[in-house]
């Protein structure tokens, strides 16, 4: 059975181009419906997606059905996945605050499919903070974007605001609905975020991890088919969907539960930053000002990738290495020190790079002495990257 794609149209001048993609993705075997709203009509006339789609357009919540059903809820659970473009600043706004109040925002709050966005707007709008808080706010609760084109716009400005391309939405909607599945049956276990080491019972050691890189590989990996087990640090982030947690504080708590986890996994890819040392006495008590200097002594903590290369026989393992400088060399040698598959490295100096933010650069070199560099790109991008390197060690 043919999956089924519910198209969104709202009141850009781009909602021609959806004829488009319509046409595209009916040739190449989907099932398409289309929702429009009230001011998408005054752009392009339903008449023109229902004759293309084969499906009746619909537009109003309250129009007569053909048989009893609750309409945007029975196009909800049909839905294998969902596109709104244009997706007007408006509409952006709706569904961050969870407005339901025509067809299109109450089917897609109905809906359960995958939701993918196509802004489209004046690039002063698409700029607004609001706007882009709303965007962000989104991208958190796992809604996906179709980055607009800069160019010359309708309105006569010239920026970042145009509708994607056909051809990209398309290839969007396509790879979205034919998902990667090359982990299928992969047992995966993935470290991520910081550690904690107690100093006394209000102060600690750690470090700037947010914990980003690692939950979106586990997010990732299980779309791709894996079983995934996330030893995590202490974060914020919301566990990803399908994911088994384990939430541990230092790094001999992380050390211990990465080592009880070994045996069950297929690949390891240790992406949490362990602390190295740890305090050699930690107070009962709050330890207060009253000297000018205070010397803390420190011990090492126990090597988690180092005990796991020693004993990993037949398992992938991976690492991450954040390096400030001699970014190749000293990755290249805790690839060879510690019997990785392949390393992430990353220069945490470089702009788009490093802890907390949503971008990286990464470079990957193989234990075959290959080794490759990317541009800047999102962490769900070098996740994916990561992940489709999998495989091939197999």
């Amino acid at each position: 059975m043919s999956k089924n794609i519910v198209i969104g149209v709202t009141g850009g001048i781009a909602a021609y181009k959806m004829l488009d993609v319509t046409s595209t993705l009916r040739k190449k075997g989907y099932e398409v419906d289309v929702i429009m709203t009230k001011n998408a009509c005054e752009f392009v006339q339903p008449l023109s997606f229902q004759t293309i789609s084969g499906n009746k357009v619909i537009v109003d919540t309250f129009e007569p059905v053909p048989r009893w059903e609750v309409e945007h809820i029975e196009l909800a659970k049909k839905a294998d996945l969902f596109l709104v473009a244009p997706a007007t600043a408006n509409i952006l706004g709706k569904i961050a605050n969870g407005i339901a109040d025509d067809m299109l925002t109450t089917t897609i709050m109905a809906t359960k499919a995958p939701v993918i966005l196509a802004p489209a707007m004046n690039t002063n709008m698409y700029d607004n903070p609001i706007v882009q808080e709303n965007i962000e706010y989104l991208k958190q609760k796992g809604y996906e974007f179709i980055e607009p084109a800069s160019g010359f716009l309708a309105c006569g400005d010239i920026g970042k605001g145009r509708l994607a391309s056909p051809e990209d939405i398309t290839d969007k909607v396509i790879s979205s609905l034919e998902k990667d599945r090359s982990l299928d049956g992969r047992r995966i276990l993935i470290t991520a975020g910081p550690t904690i080491e107690e100093i006394d019972p209000v102060r600690y050691l750690s470090n700037h991890s947010s914990g980003k890189m690692g939950y979106e590989i586990a997010e990732e990996a299980v779309k791709m088919g894996a079983d995934v087990r996330l030893i995590s640090g202490p974060t914020s982030l919301p566990c990803p969907k399908g994911v088994k947690r384990i939430g541990v504080k230092s790094a001999r708590d992380m050390y211990q539960a990465v080592h009880q986890e070994f045996d069950w996994s297929d690949v390891v890819i240790k992406v949490a930053a362990v602390a190295d040392y740890r305090p050699v006495e930690v107070s009962s008590n709050k330890l207060k000002k009253d000297k000018d200097n205070l010397t803390i002594e420190l011990e090492k903590n126990p090597d988690i990738l180092k005990s796991l290369g020693e004993k990993k026989a037949n398992k992938i393992l991976i690492g991450f290495a954040a390096e400030s400088n001699n970014l190749i060399d000293y990755a290249s040698k805790k690839l060879k020190d510690k019997n990785l598959d392949f390393i992430v490295a990353n220069n945490i100096t470089e702009e788009g790079a490093g802890f907390g933010g949503d971008t990286n650069l990464v470079t990957i070199i193989k234990s075959d002495g290959s080794i490759k560099s990317y541009e800047k790109m999102t962490k769900k991008e070098v996740a994916r990257i990561v992940l489709g390197t999998v495989p091939q060690q197999f």
